[in-house]
């Protein structure tokens, strides 16, 4: 595996997004075939339109899927970075700090950590900016 850095560091779930292309092709082509049934006519419109809401609802359940784990692993990571906070400062993290900021911080290593999380609220920095002013990269493997 190639040592992280900024212009590696995001990671994509080729699946995920296979998953969202078919989900979508799955709506599309059940629109169409509500829509032709519905124009010439033909009486059975029912089962069109319930693979529209079948499909609205694959859709649906992929968003708040993975939403529902990013948003408990932002969770983790804020306990995380406060916690390693706590133990380089003895005082817990500004409450100014946004989560993307917070989940910047992450790549940043103890002895530029302190330094990043001040800057961040005295100067809003954003986590793009954040993680541009790292100057030797702490790798996070886990995140998906």
């Amino acid at each position: 595996m190639a040592e992280q850095n900024f212009k590696n560091h995001i990671r994509l779930v080729p699946l995920h997004i296979f998953g969202y292309v078919l989900a979508f092709s799955a709506f599309g082509l059940a629109l169409l075939k509500l829509w032709r049934s519905y124009n010439t006519g033909i009486s059975g419109i029912l089962v069109p339109a319930i693979l529209v809401f079948n499909a609205v609802a694959l859709i649906i359940a992929l968003w708040y899927g993975r939403s529902f784990a990013l948003k408990a692993h932002d969770k983790a990571i804020r306990a995380e970075e406060n916690l390693r906070y706590f133990a380089i400062t003895g005082k817990l993290m500004d409450s100014k700090l946004r989560m993307g900021q917070i989940v910047a911080l992450r790549f940043a290593p103890n002895n530029e950590f302190v330094d990043l999380a001040h800057r961040a609220v005295e100067e809003n920095l954003s986590g793009k900016q954040i993680k541009q002013a790292i100057q030797h990269w702490k790798a996070d493997y886990k995140r998906v």
